[in-house]
């Protein structure tokens, strides 16, 4: 914009632009119940590029309405990218994680296909349903995966220690996503999740 004579928005309007984008896409998505509208909002990230995504939202605090979009698009993306490495992640993360691996609501065994299917469906539940439950459900997703990074850092940490190494900061990375989500869930059921 600088080089053809505009301004770039400063550092309010920037941030005023993210949260108006998030709660106009969430209150449009939450207004229509159409499931042709709904299924583009879930697949946004494929049309406009996970790139554009970061710009608008990536910046803002984890726990905002834009943060937690930003999270749980790059959530799916990762997922519809990796799959096998989802499914593998997420399947040594089961045993330790009961609960949050109930919540997330993965058939067992959790393969690629089942994981791609479930990230949709969170994300389906920001516009339809529930949002603090879709909110909820990637929290356990990400705990169980997080769990599962750190199970598969110990297998590898005699081996490939520097893998380990990158294995278990991914791994904490994940469980504070998981955290994040999990209270955005509960500012949303407030009226504060802005």
């Amino acid at each position: 914009m600088e080089s053809v004579g505009g301004t770039l928005p400063g550092p309010a309007e920037v941030t005023e632009i993210a949260h108006q984008s998030a709660a106009i896409l969430v209150g449009a998505g939450r207004a229509t119940h159409d499931p042709e509208v709904t299924g583009r909002l879930v697949t946004l990230v494929d049309d406009l590029g996970l790139s554009t995504v970061a710009d608008l939202w990536s910046g803002r605090p984890a726990r905002s309405l834009p943060g937690t979009l930003w999270r749980l698009y790059a959530l799916r993306e990762w997922v519809q990218r990796s799959p096998e490495q989802a499914s593998r992640e997420y399947a040594a993360g089961i045993r330790f994680t009961d609960v949050a691996h109930a919540v997330a609501g993965i058939a067992e065994p959790p393969r690629p296909e089942e994981l791609q299917r479930v990230a949709d469906q969170i994300l389906t539940g920001v516009f339809e349903g529930d949002l603090a439950v879709a909110l909820e459900r990637a929290s356990a997703f990400c705990s169980v995966v997080a769990a599962g990074r750190a199970e598969l850092a110990h297998d590898r940490d005699h081996v490939d220690p520097d893998g380990a190494s990158d294995l278990t900061r991914t791994a904490l990375a994940m469980l504070t996503t998981g955290e994040d989500l999990r209270a955005c869930a509960r500012l949303w059921r407030a009226g504060d999740l802005h």
